[in-house]
């Protein structure tokens, strides 16, 4: 009962955890500051190296070394340390391989290596920088686990190894990752910080670039590296190194040659045929792997007329193509876990050569004057031969004639020892030369040694020049490029910037489709249908814009919403399309009155707005910039107005054209109207009729063109814009169109070019695409002719135009 004591649980738990968690952090995990080695990877090399297993020996069976690992110097598990090995050995994994396997070491696939018993190893010849001087008390040892042998505590490792190869492990609480570098950048950057120990982390990344991968690939951007090197975390954006290749029948072709580091290549090969199948990736054809062993080349085959960029941007966005590295730079030091900067790593990786250096020279200042002190002894004793002879011929013993060597000539005790052991060759006239110049050679050496030792900056240069040997032995190119930072990848980057068209009906009812669904007809025919419309729901607008392109969406409500043209449902042409309320948070009350296209919201360029009750109003584009999920208040009017036309005004030189639908227009420059902010009123534009209100407006930007007008009963006509004289805003208006009631009342106006087409859209949904220069030109006062057959319940409710088609064709 004597050995039970009483102790609180959670006190035990808190104790026997914490010596848990310190010896899985120091004893497993974590890799020292100074050799970058954790205790397993130190131990076989160790074992490695007292088996003799350097690399200019022969192979030896796997199963051999890890039994002596086991046996000797780790306890645990074989398959651990046979991985570790492994690792070791891939040069995928290992930026500059410190074990060279014989046999299946495994691959960038994920196969697994063959068992031990198949496999053989030995040391790398760049591992021999690590082990180099261990025997000459550079570093210290510690029993092994059963107090029989020793074993290294550090290495004294020649190469800056923890940056070299990196490191990668999770302890208690606390993990590590540091990325692989290159040996020559290494090398520059610790040289420079042993010559200027106050360099800052910045200035040592002009010497030391970024990470060095083994696999290859592209950092995108400095600033994940930066983070990392000056505060020890970052974020590392790498991606793999594809090129695009075209064949002789305009096919493309995704060539990869290069992945992120510790991405298993069948994966990624899985992930993208996978991602086809599930159609998140469209345009790929075909996908095989040519990869062999001259390096990596996955084939992915696109369809023709597919865009390589697009795709290889979804391949970055859904696959791991393109993934992160998160450095963490934590390291033991002095057996404390410590998150370290660039430099911090570099000045306790040069300390610690300074330390083996010097302790190096200590070792062989000792052996040298050791030495020395034989040969001093021999010098005399040749001196003195044939008296010291006959004095051991005399002596009854050994220990005699020691006793009388000491006492008489002032031997030490090892020096009289050596004297008696030594061969009667020495006694010859060459041996007796060979002595004394060993002995001057030594004495230099003793005087060089202490002088190593006295000056500092000595076993500095001493380092350097070492390092500079490491670079020019084992120095290779960079493998991973870095880049300019590259964009995230938005959405826009995965969409084809194709040209479409854009209808709305009265009720909100959106969508999209490609431009080239509809065909040009001649003029006078009946159109195809556009969308199948209900109840008494009608089209009201119709625009074209390119997929990239942000819609301004400006509602009777004065408000004003924006959305990406690709955000908007690309249907069939029978489709009616979309409710916009549940795209955009317009209110139910409110009604779409204009709808206009942008790519960058240049304060340069201004918004035009005109209202049924003929007000214009004008304000920069600028504002309109950061609008919100709820809108933007765009334009503030009467209750009885309405919104009827919203234009981009992109030159100080354009003019405002109005037109009304009992047939009156009125022209005038538009820096007739001066700018205002957001939320106000405008100035009058047109003085109306009585009945009379505005229904089309435009801006004009070129002098040579003609206005294009359409009435609701589908006649139209163009007339040259030098017939509609240029007046002060505020006007009554000069006649654009005599209605009557065949041609119905006007629906809108549109400059013309000859190389444009007519997009006209009827109230039931049909829509027929005309070129504009089969559309005769009239005067001002003519009704025009038909340019769309109407049926007797429908009306033309609006129009757009677009870029003519090359090639004509009839639907």
């Amino acid at each position: 009962m004597s050995n039970i004591s009483n102790r609180y649980i959670e006190e035990e738990l808190k104790e026997s955890y914490l010596d848990y968690s310190m010896s899985v952090i120091v004893s497993r995990a974590l890799p020292d500051v100074r050799d970058g080695l954790k205790p397993v990877h130190r131990r076989i090399l160790f074992a490695m190296n007292e088996m003799g297993m350097t690399n200019d020996k022969p192979f030896k069976k796997s199963a051999r070394i890890v039994g002596e690992v086991l046996g000797k110097y780790h306890p645990h598990g074989d398959t651990a340390v046979y991985n570790t090995m492994v690792r070791m050995a891939q040069e995928f994994n290992y930026r500059y391989m410190l074990v060279e396997g014989h046999g299946n070491f495994g691959s960038i696939d994920g196969d697994s290596a063959a068992a031990m018993r198949y496999t053989e190893a030995r040391m790398s010849k760049i591992t021999a920088e690590l082990l180099e001087d261990i025997d000459k008390n550079t570093i210290d040892f510690r029993k092994n686990f059963d107090d029989s042998l020793d074993e290294p505590t550090v290495l004294p490792s020649k190469l800056p190894h923890l940056l070299l190869n990196g490191s990668t492990g999770i302890a208690v609480g606390m993990a590590t990752n540091i990325p692989p570098h290159n040996l020559g950048e290494l090398v520059d950057g610790s040289l420079q910080l042993i010559d200027n120990p106050e360099i800052s982390d910045l200035e040592l990344m002009e010497y030391i670039k970024g990470p060095d991968f083994p696999t290859g690939g592209i950092i995108d951007g400095k600033k994940g590296i930066r983070d990392a090197y000056l505060t020890g975390r970052g974020k590392i954006r790498v991606r793999g190194k594809v090129k695009i290749e075209e064949n002789k029948n305009g096919k493309f072709f995704l060539i990869i040659e290069e992945i992120p580091y510790q991405l298993n290549k069948s994966t990624l090969i899985e992930r993208i045929a996978n991602l086809v199948k599930e159609k998140k990736i469209t345009g790929i054809v075909d996908l095989r792997d040519e990869s062999n062993r001259e390096g990596i080349r996955v084939v992915i085959e696109l369809k023709k007329g597919e865009e390589p960029e697009l795709v290889l941007n979804k391949l970055y966005k859904y696959t791991e193509l393109q993934s992160t590295f998160g450095v963490i730079m934590l390291a033991l030091v002095n057996n404390v876990p410590k998150v370290l900067t660039l430099k911090q790593m570099l000045c306790e990786y040069i300390s610690h050569r300074f330390q083996v250096i010097t302790r190096r020279t200590l070792f062989d200042l000792d052996k040298a004057q050791k030495r020395a002190h034989i040969l001093q002894g021999y010098r005399i004793a040749l001196e003195n031969i044939n008296r010291i002879i006959e004095m051991i011929r005399s002596s009854k013993d050994a220990n005699q004639a020691k006793e009388q060597l000491i006492e008489k000539y002032a031997f030490t005790e090892i020096q009289a020892k050596s004297i008696l052991d030594m061969r009667l060759q020495r006694l010859t006239g060459l041996e007796r030369e060979k002595v004394e110049a060993e002995y001057q050679d030594l004495e230099k050496l003793i005087i060089e040694l202490q002088d190593i030792l006295s000056h500092d900056n000595k076993i500095y240069d001493i380092m350097k020049q070492e390092l500079l040997k490491v670079k020019d032995t084992y120095g290779d190119k960079r493998r991973t490029h870095i880049e300019e930072e590259r964009m995230e990848i938005l959405p826009e980057d995965l969409i084809k910037d194709e040209e479409m068209i854009i209808t709305c009906t009265n009720k909100g009812y959106i969508k999209r489709i490609e431009a080239n669904k509809y065909k040009s007809q001649n003029r006078g025919g009946k159109g195809v249908t556009g969308l199948n419309t209900i109840d008494d729901d009608v089209v009201d607008t119709i625009l074209t814009a390119s997929n990239l392109d942000t819609l301004m969406i400006f509602t009777d409500k004065g408000k004003v919403y924006n959305i990406k043209v690709y955000q908007l449902p690309e249907l069939s042409r029978q489709s009616r399309g979309r409710l916009i309320s549940n795209l955009l948070r317009i209110g139910e009350e409110e009604k779409i009155r204009a709808i206009i296209k942008t790519r960058v919201f240049d304060k340069e360029k201004e918004l035009v707005f005109v209202t049924k009750q003929g007000i214009v109003k004008k304000t920069s584009l600028e504002e309109f910039k950061n609008i919100n999920t709820g809108g933007l208040i765009a334009i503030k009017f009467k209750e009885e107005d309405d919104l009827i036309y919203v234009g981009l005004v992109e030159a100080a030189e354009n003019e405002v054209f109005i037109a009304t639908r009992k047939g009156f227009a009125v022209r005038f420059p538009n820096d007739n109207v001066r700018p205002t902010g957001r939320n106000t009123m405008g100035v009058k534009g047109i003085e109306l009729r009585e009945g009379d209100e505005v229904v089309s407006a435009l801006l004009i930007k070129e002098k040579e063109m003609d206005i294009l007008t359409i009435t609701e009963n589908g006649y139209g006509k163009r007339t040259r814009l030098d017939e509609y004289p240029s007046h002060n805003r505020g006007g009554k208006g000069v006649i654009n169109l005599r209605c009557n009631d065949k041609t119905g009342n006007i629906v809108s106006v549109l400059t013309a070019l000859d190389e444009e087409e007519l997009v006209c859209i009827t109230s039931n949904g049909i829509i027929i695409r005309t070129p504009m220069n089969s559309i005769s030109r009239f005067s001002r006062a003519a009704q025009g002719v038909i340019i769309m057959k109407v049926a007797l319940d429908e009306k033309v409710a609006s129009i757009t135009r677009i870029k003519a088609e090359e090639e004509k064709e009839e639907i």
